[in-house]
């Protein structure tokens, strides 16, 4: 599980492998004291091992969306929800799964990507009876 997070992490944290919004490459949005860190990439990145563990599908037409919330330096619980949407505006609801390991958590949901199209993600953060919002566009490539 610890290359899981190690993983999990890097995603998070670096420029998605699926061609990063660009008008913000960090992926992370700021609501007072707690830091909320977004990343989305296909699943193909995914090595074998880690999918499995993960209970997630690798395959070129997905793609996974990796949340973390973080306060004072630490990572924090919370309810994550969201949905996708085409440009069609057909919207496909996220089910977010956590995954706890030592020092991290994290929610991470699938989502079909049949092919090349920019997509919009809301995501909905809920820590305690507090509710922040994040949205943004991602142009999605299917998996090689």
């Amino acid at each position: 599980m610890k290359r899981l997070a190690l993983f999990l992490i890097t995603a998070c944290l670096s420029v998605g492998a699926m061609a990063a919004d660009v008008i913000k490459a960090e992926r992370k949005e700021v609501f007072g004291d707690i830091t909320v860190h977004y990343n989305t990439f296909n699943s193909t990145f995914l090595t074998p091992d880690i999918a499995k563990n993960a209970e997630l599908i690798r395959s070129k037409g997905q793609g996974v969306i990796n949340v973390s919330v973080i306060k004072d330096g630490k990572p924090l619980m919370a309810q994550v929800s969201g949905t996708v949407k085409d440009l069609t505006s057909q919207s496909i609801p996220l089910q977010f799964k956590q995954v706890t390991e030592q020092g991290a958590i994290y929610y991470i949901a699938q989502y079909p990507v049949p092919q090349q199209e920019t997509r919009t993600f809301e995501i909905k953060v809920q820590t305690g009876d507090k509710i922040n919002t994040i949205n943004f566009n991602q142009e999605l490539f299917p998996g090689q």
